[in-house]
């Protein structure tokens, strides 16, 4: 019995490691702050169904008017990438705004993943990334 329950362990550490994509919750936040916004994003769900960020804007300086469906793409290890499938927070305007993200999970079990946001005014996109395994 003691064996079963050891090699059973050792067969979901090995999942694990191996296949399985990391847990929200060991996806630390990241930040990004440039022309007088901050825009911080968390995962709060990378596996199953859906796949969802926490995204908070911060600022003094300017109305919020982004369209984060039309704003946000996810790009999974470089190079697939795909729109959100909802937002569901504040909408447009105001000095602060929060919300969930939507998307689709990615086909395959991504290494890496890259949440992208394109502001109006702002030249390059805000990049986000995390490593999955």
């Amino acid at each position: 019995m003691h064996r079963l329950i050891s090699q059973t362990l050792a067969l979901i550490v090995i999942f694990a490691f191996a296949g399985g994509v990391v847990a929200a919750g060991n996806l630390p936040p990241q930040s990004s702050s440039q022309s007088g916004v901050t825009v911080k994003v968390t995962p709060r769900g990378v596996a199953g169904a859906a796949w969802e960020f926490d995204v908070v804007f911060d600022t003094h300086s300017q109305e919020l008017n982004d369209d984060l469906l039309k704003a946000a793409v996810l790009v999974a290890d470089g190079g697939a990438s795909s729109t959100p499938t909802g937002w569901q927070g504040d909408g447009p305007g105001g000095h602060h705004r929060k919300g969930v993200l939507r998307f689709k999970p990615a086909a395959a079990s991504p290494a890496t993943i890259e949440l992208r946001l394109q502001r109006s005014g702002e030249a390059a996109p805000r990049v986000f990334r995390w490593q999955l395994r």
